[in-house]
């Protein structure tokens, strides 16, 4: 086991070719989530390796691209060999602890910072901090608005006040005084209520009203938040501290309509934010990665990644990569593994996204379509320069 992690070439995971454009360069994983903090027995990992509920009875989660990736590429950073049978693999990361795998895996995907949504299910995950000392790179966070809606609902305030108190709220937690620093917003408004609703900001008596209808049944029930008009607020909110927002589309879970979760539906919205300057980044996006390829080429502030799909799609990485870069401008595309809960997707998104981008570029070289000081200037930009510059604070 290489328990200190290390560059895919060195663990054999993608072989050193005559051109290596991203061998060595740490990635910034601009959206990602934490991991789990205790073992997994095999039921717990294989709900983790699907964006459903878990198998089907008399399935195996394994028995996917996915699953097959992890027996691939996984197994050797646990010290077994390529293609260990799935009891092996979950016995072995049973012997090694949970701190041992996390440490090996998010060490081997080579990150060198990561932009963390910790809004989500974050019970039973590594907090930011010790996330940070286990992957060996700085932690930033991303502010899930809708979860802070929700906190300041339930932490109790009236229907007239509660507009105020959300904005108040998101302007104090993402203050750059905070630790771990704050570095962006986002919104999950695709699952809530689809990104077909009405883009511009609210009125407040439009916000007092819907307040009024939905903080009863937040106190009743615990119902989360989902009124159109409420999530619009926080979104404004979330643009007016000037930092990027990030927006989930495309692939998810069950909870979300995906034909509601179609990047283009958010046109409206971008063409409200453009003059703004607040960079909106469109997160996930696959099946709909070509949509937001145009709309990354025809708005300045888009921005867009193919996070969570890379790691699903296995081997076909290389065709949804090269999709997203046909219309994309290379320097509005970015890395990022939307890796939730298992360590090795944070490994698996790493070496699929090292693999493709760079075997894409290798043949674009080979048939003189971009020189190799192009190419790796461009893998540069994709795997690490554009975040640099569109987040205006990075952690250190």
């Amino acid at each position: 086991m290489c328990a200190d992690g290390g560059s895919l070439v060195s663990l054999g995971l993608v072989p050193a070719g005559p051109v290596s454009f991203l061998d060595g360069v740490p990635l910034v994983d601009h959206h990602c989530h934490s991991v789990v903090a205790g073992d997994l027995d095999r039921p717990a990992f294989e709900a983790l390796l699907t964006e459903g509920t878990g198998p089907a009875p008399g399935l195996s989660a394994f028995d996917s691209r996915l699953g097959f990736s992890v027996r691939r590429w996984c197994s050797p950073v646990l010290g077994l060999p390529p293609h260990a049978p799935a009891a092996d693999y979950v016995a072995r990361r049973a012997e090694l602890g949970a701190e041992a795998v996390s440490r090996a895996m998010l060490r081997a995907a080579g990150s060198g910072a990561l932009l963390v949504d910790h809004g989500f299910d974050a019970g039973g995950l590594l907090d930011l901090d010790a996330l940070s000392a286990v992957a060996g790179a700085p932690v930033g966070e991303v502010v899930r608005l809708e979860a802070v809606a929700e906190e300041v609902a339930d932490a109790g305030v009236d229907a007239g006040g509660f507009g105020t108190a959300v904005a108040d709220e998101v302007a104090r937690r993402t203050d750059a005084a905070r630790r771990p620093l704050p570095v962006a917003c986002k919104t999950v408004l695709a699952y809530r209520a689809g990104l077909d609703v009405d883009p511009h900001r609210p009125e407040p008596a439009e916000v007092a009203a819907a307040a009024s209808a939905w903080l009863p049944r937040r106190a009743r029930d615990r119902e989360p938040l989902r009124d159109p008009v409420l999530l619009r607020h926080g979104l404004w909110a979330g643009l007016d501290t000037g930092l990027p927002l990030q927006l989930h589309s495309g692939f998810g879970d069950p909870d979300e309509d995906l034909h509601r979760a179609d990047p283009a539906l958010l046109v409206g919205l971008a063409r409200l934010v453009e003059p703004l300057g607040v960079p909106l980044m469109l997160l996930h996006t696959y099946p709909y990665h070509r949509q937001a390829a145009w709309m990354a080429q025809v708005f300045s502030c888009v921005h867009a990644d193919v996070s969570l799909a890379v790691p699903y799609v296995g081997s076909r990485a290389p065709e949804v990569i090269a999709e997203v870069l046909e219309l994309a401008p290379f320097g509005k595309v970015l890395y990022a593994s939307d890796a939730y809960g298992l360590p090795e997707l944070h490994l698996l998104a790493a070496l699929r996204f090292r693999a493709a981008l760079g075997g894409l570029l290798e043949h674009a070289c080979s048939t003189d379509e971009i020189s190799p000081a192009d190419a790796e200037r461009v893998a540069t930009m994709i795997a690490r320069d554009n975040a640099l510059r569109v987040y205006p604070r990075m952690p250190a």
